[in-house]
């Protein structure tokens, strides 16, 4: 994509319970100049009018919600498109939470250029019982790595 070209960037989002994924969503969507959305907002295959995607969500049994799982089910398979993941999460190792994602885009030939994750607050299962993890993340340190990580992706896609 040369320089004159505008690269049209959508981010897709689920969150619940403390609506983290969908903070760092927005605040990385005004770095990235990127449409912002919730699953439920746009079609699966809308997806395809767009040249950079990214797919967040939070972290649910070892990997992203369900309901992001379920959307990428229905994305048809692309050309030429670069996605990158991300998620909120109270622990665990990023590699391993991403895994089944990142089949998934690859098997719709979507090149995975970035991904990451916040650790966020966090009060699923047990953790609700002495108040989560993390609570008070998304904070200033969060914003600010996602905007680096914003500009990172820029740089990796031109």
């Amino acid at each position: 994509m040369s320089a004159r070209q505008k690269m049209k960037t959508l981010i897709i989002y689920v969150s619940y319970h403390h609506k983290n994924t969908e903070k760092i969503s927005r605040y990385m969507g005004k770095v990235l100049k990127a449409r912002v959305v919730d699953h439920r907002e746009i079609k699966p295959r809308d997806v395809i009018k767009y040249d950079l995607i990214g797919f967040g969500a939070g972290i649910y049994y070892w990997k992203h919600h369900k309901y992001l799982i379920d959307f990428v089910d229905q994305v048809p398979k692309v050309k030429n498109k670069k996605a990158f993941i991300f998620s909120t999460r109270g622990i665990g190792p990023l590699w391993y939470y991403h895994r089944v994602l990142r089949r998934q885009l690859k098997t719709r030939n979507f090149k995975v250029v970035h991904d990451f994750s916040f650790k966020c607050w966090d009060t699923a299962g047990p953790f609700r019982v002495f108040g989560g993890l993390n609570k008070g993340r998304p904070d200033k340190r969060d914003f600010k790595r996602a905007g680096e990580i914003a500009k990172e992706i820029i740089k990796r896609v031109q």
